[in-house]
């Protein structure tokens, strides 16, 4: 299925670089690049191999040289779109790269939508649309488990789990319509009892996807994580030693970091959104009044707080207020400053105790790094939640792709109900059936235009 009309567009980052890339695709995309390239070979672009690469200069309208250039020929279907695809790549400025995408224009090419190269490759069925949204997902990848899960959902790891549970589910719905084509066989017990457990087998199967999706949307996403404490009990060495270098200023005057400072951080492996808040205290200007209701508001609305206080120093009102606030978000509590005598860790661990009495408390040094190790496992645990590690791929990691399990789920249950009351196989097949369709909604074989449309139109230009 192809489009007819032809693309383009620059499909490098904007900004000057050494090389950047204009692709087309489409019914006419050689027909174009042949009108606007001369290869220094003096073969014309219908004369090269596909998948073939030839130097020569990119031509203005009068014929002039508007740059020097590799012209890419991938000729359908053996290309990213299953159309004909030209890339030239060019020198990477700005300049250069708009001149000769506007002359692709000026031949007959329109400009590429949002994911319209990715939605062609959809459409044309060199990938299902689980793996088109893997694209981006490889693409915007912050941690090494991120891309480990992004490259599998590419591959098609995930979907091909999905595939073959719509094909139990199917081959169930084939089995109970046969007999339900013959009213004369009266439909033996055993059968409807295979299906039942069956029906639990792939249910539990969807549960146990849908399990991952917390995780799944933290490695895609990022875990928003807010750093709270006093002044001066090390939140912003804390923010330094996990970024590894120094980004936050750190001294011994109180109120240093008057706003919230926020920074991507890698840490074990999960990617946080993580803000170093203003000292919460009674504060002693306006703008430090400000940083503090941030930093409150912050923590509100964090997924994760970490905690720090100062096991050097006495607990103060300060601290139990910070305590208070803590206590009604997933807090992991530190008491900092483990390279100092302790002489107070224990009362912070008492009066944390007293307030959750499950608290996860780590003492460390945000300056010599003690306890920092510990400090990771601890935010993996809570980024996985206990789920087991390792399959990436098979996360799932989309709000989209939850609530179509979560649907599916409930029809299977509706079938196993539908069972257990003794019901017709008429009925079952409904609930199956309704569970087969909503599945497909995750491949892109049952969804919908509108929603493909919406999907696509997160991408960025060029992909």
């Amino acid at each position: 299925m192809q489009q007819g009309d032809t693309i383009s567009a620059i499909v490098t980052p904007p900004g000057e670089g050494g090389v950047g890339i204009v692709r087309l695709s489409g019914d006419e995309a050689l027909a174009i690049a042949n009108a606007m390239f001369r290869a220094k070979s003096g073969k014309q672009v219908d004369e090269l191999r596909s998948a073939s690469v030839s130097y020569g200069d990119v031509l203005d309208e009068n014929g002039k040289v508007l740059d020097e250039a590799l012209l890419l020929v991938m000729r359908t279907p053996y290309s990213y779109t299953r159309e004909d695809v030209a890339e030239l790549q060019c020198h990477g400025g700005a300049v250069v790269l708009r001149s000769v995408l506007e002359r692709t224009f000026t031949l007959g090419a329109r400009p590429a939508q949002r994911g319209e190269f990715t939605k062609r490759a959809f459409l044309n069925g060199r990938i299902d649309l689980s793996e088109a949204q893997a694209v981006m997902d490889v693409v915007g990848a912050k941690t090494k488990a991120s891309l480990r899960m992004a490259s599998g959902r590419l591959s098609g790891k995930f979907s091909g789990k999905i595939k073959e549970l719509r094909h139990k589910i199917l081959d169930m719905i084939a089995h109970l319509e046969a007999t339900i084509d013959f009213p004369e066989d009266e439909i033996d017990e055993v059968v409807l009892d295979d299906v039942h457990l069956r029906i639990v087998i792939i249910k539990e199967n969807i549960d146990t996807l849908l399990k991952t999706a917390h995780a799944g949307k933290i490695l895609r996403d990022g875990l928003k994580t807010a750093i709270i404490g006093k002044p001066n009990v090390g939140k912003s060495s804390l923010l330094n030693a996990l970024l590894l270098e120094e980004r936050a200023i750190v001294t011994d005057i109180p109120g240093t970091t008057r706003d919230s400072i926020e920074a991507f951080v890698n840490v074990g492996g999960v990617p946080l959104v993580l803000t170093d808040t203003a000292g919460i205290r009674d504060a002693v200007d306006e703008v430090e009044k400000i940083g503090v209701e941030r930093a409150r508001a912050c923590a509100k609305e964090a997924a994760l707080v970490l905690v720090v206080f100062d096991g050097s120093a006495p607990m103060t009102a300060e601290d139990e207020e910070i305590l208070r606030i803590a206590k009604e978000q997933e807090s992991v509590f530190l008491i900092n400053k483990s390279d100092q005598p302790q002489k107070y860790e224990e009362d912070y661990e008492k009066a944390i105790r007293a307030q959750l009495s499950d608290a996860v408390i780590l003492e460390l040094s945000a300056k010599t790094g003690e306890g920092m190790e510990e400090l990771a496992r601890l935010v993996r645990e809570k980024a996985y939640g206990g789920e087991l590690r390792g399959d990436e791929a098979s996360f799932v990691n989309d709000a989209r792709e939850a609530d179509i399990l979560r649907r599916v789920s409930d029809s299977l249950a509706n079938a196993l109900q539908t069972i257990e009351n003794g019901m017709s196989a008429d009925f079952v097949s409904i609930d199956l059936r309704s569970a087969w369709e909503t599945l497909g909604e995750i491949t892109g074989e049952t969804v919908g235009e509108d929603i493909i449309d919406e999907i696509f139109s997160k991408f960025c230009l060029g992909k």
